[in-house]
């Protein structure tokens, strides 16, 4: 069943990509990259994660493991459509996306802007080096429920005309367009044990990874990306983008993200191809339609 915000673009290929936004974000920030993908003939899936989209109170009732559900589902659902699976994603997205990796087969993975700590330039340096025991400790003892790390300048976002459209619409209390305007305490609670996870479980992700981080990221430092360089074992396509902020997706370096994307997922495609007997080759291309 899809959600209200989640949205699935059919293609002509064979290939689905799998696309995640982040915590408090909505599929909306996919959007650009989705059409692209799909012009080039992908099937594509933005997956709108459980508790998201809606209010403050809806995401505070969800845990991790039900934002990865809503992974495992769409790939569930996309697969049916698809042969080679795809899976990507933004912030927390691209941390989902790597657990996904991790316990389940796929072609390669899209890793935007990795999140495992908020450790960027505009995070206060007291948020920064508190959050790690203050929180796992707040979860604990149910305090700070209703707390909120709020969103402030520059919301992730370099392109300063797109920035005051996204916290307009953020102030206007639209959730399905913009996300929420902060972090509950609790949610970032859940991110953090997500993180310590996948941290865990990299080794395991074999999968070919591009890695696309801004490298001047002003939420996740340039450092998240570094950590999943260096501890997946599959091979690493690592990218610093030079003129955008966390949000790289709906950023200035969006038309290169895009790209870089495509043919990362080209390459994979052919080499994949390339490594697959004559005969199955032959066999795939008789019994696909014209």
């Amino acid at each position: 069943m899809i959600k209200k915000y989640d949205f699935l673009l059919p293609g002509t290929s064979r290939i689905g990509v799998l696309l995640i936004h982040g915590l408090t974000g909505t599929p909306a920030e996919m959007r650009g990259v989705a059409r692209e993908l799909n012009q080039a003939g992908h099937t594509v899936y933005a997956v709108q994660l459980a508790g998201h989209c809606g209010s403050v109170d809806d995401l505070i009732a969800t845990r991790w493991q039900d934002w990865y559900q809503s992974v495992i589902n769409g790939a569930q659902k996309l697969r049916q459509q698809v042969d080679h699976l795809v899976v990507g994603g933004l912030s927390m997205g691209a941390v989902l996306a790597l657990k996904y990796a991790s316990d389940f087969p796929v072609d390669s993975v899209l890793v935007y802007s990795a999140t495992f700590r908020y450790d960027g330039w505009s995070i206060p340096p007291l948020s920064r080096f508190a959050a790690p025991w203050l929180l796992p400790l707040a979860g604990c003892f149910h305090l700070g429920r209703h707390r909120l790390f709020n969103e402030k300048e520059p919301y992730g976002i370099r392109n300063e005309s797109l920035r005051r459209r996204i916290a307009k619409s953020m102030q206007e209390g639209d959730s399905g367009v913009a996300g929420l305007p902060g972090n509950p305490w609790p949610s970032l609670s859940q991110m953090m044990a997500l993180s310590r996870n996948v941290r865990r479980a990299l080794p395991q992700v074999t999968a070919p990874c591009l890695v696309l981080h801004a490298e001047n990221d002003d939420i996740a430092h340039r450092r998240n990306a570094l950590l999943v360089r260096d501890n997946v074992s599959g091979e690493v396509a690592l990218t610093l983008l030079k003129n955008s902020y966390h949000m790289i997706t709906i950023d200035n370096d969006r038309t290169e993200l895009i790209a870089l994307t495509l043919g990362f997922i080209q390459q994979q495609s052919e080499a994949k191809n390339n490594r697959e007997p004559a005969a199955l080759r032959l066999h795939t291309t008789l019994s696909t339609p014209a």
